[in-house]
């Protein structure tokens, strides 16, 4: 429940409408900055409560089919996305016994990965998830916005996947289909609008629930991908704001990137059910910035 809601007007599933951001004049734009009080670090993940992840598994989990949605740690082999480090595997022997130990060393978003409230802040007002400072982030010992907060419970519920790549190879064999979709780069900031995901999730059937854990398949991945993003400059967005901006920063929402959802979306198609049940059990490190998610759906 949230922690200042007596002074905020809450529709019924405990939770402001989107006209109503920011919460507080002087905050930033779109944030909900003090719904569950000035400290919180789950920000969005108080929706995933005990009775509701209770119904998802009941309802979700049915022929106990498991399907992984991580990217392997080493799939990008010759540059990382933004010039990231990639995975290296230091791998020894222990003689005189037969025994091996290895150490991986990475940046935590080279592959599948949770981003975190450390990650993104507003560009404009320098301020991450309820106005922490990178001056605050970097203070020594330090663990605030910290990705610590969210192994407590896991990343666990109803997911849904909306397959908007299926979609849309579908839309455009109609006649005189529609230029955009035509010419959707997946590696440019070509928008998704939102009515493009709910002809998607009409189209397939699916019915959202508050509190899905949301999956979108915007393309088809590529087990040797080009790396058009090794070296590109950020985006810059002028006046508009990224969504990076207001999900991390504005409602410390987790943003989900690079996971193998190829398998899953075949499943779905199969069983002709694009629902299943979701954990995702985040590293547990103080301070962390990002995590791979180790993420399985279950049906």
């Amino acid at each position: 429940m949230a922690g200042n809601s007596a002074a905020i007007k809450l529709n019924e599933n405990g939770t402001p409408d989107f006209d109503a951001l920011p919460l507080r004049k002087d905050d930033p734009r779109y944030s909900a900055w003090g719904l569950y009080g000035d400290d919180d670090d789950l920000g969005t993940l108080h929706r995933l409560a005990d009775e509701r992840v209770a119904e998802a598994a009941k309802n979700e989990i049915k022929i106990g089919v498991r399907i992984s949605a991580n990217w392997p740690l080493n799939a990008q082999q010759d540059s990382g996305f933004f010039n990231r480090k990639l995975f290296h595997q230091d791998l020894f022997a222990k003689p005189p016994r037969c025994v091996n130990d290895d150490i991986w060393t990475f940046n935590t978003q080279v592959s599948s990965q949770w981003d975190g409230l450390r990650h993104y802040a507003y560009q404009k007002e320098k301020k991450f998830h309820h106005g922490v400072t990178m001056e605050d982030i970097h203070a020594e010992g330090s663990e605030v916005n910290g990705i610590q907060a969210w192994p407590q419970k896991g990343i666990i519920g109803r997911g849904i996947l909306v397959d908007h790549h299926s979609w849309r190879l579908e839309q455009i064999k109609k006649p005189n289909p529609d230029s955009r979709l035509v010419k959707f780069d997946h590696f440019a900031t070509t928008p998704i609008p939102l009515d493009d995901i709910h002809a998607c999730l009409e189209s397939q059937g699916t019915e959202i629930k508050f509190g899905d854990i949301l999956f979108i398949r915007s393309g088809e991945l590529d087990p040797n991908p080009p790396n058009p993003l090794a070296t590109r400059d950020p985006v810059n967005y002028g006046d508009e704001l990224s969504l990076h901006e207001v999900m991390l920063a504005g409602w410390g929402m987790p943003i989900g990137e690079l996971f193998d959802l190829e398998e899953l979306a075949r499943e779905c198609r199969d069983k002709n059910r694009w629902s299943f049940f979701v954990v995702s059990e985040v590293c547990n490190v103080k301070g962390g910035v990002a995590s791979p998610p180790n993420t399985l759906a279950t049906f």
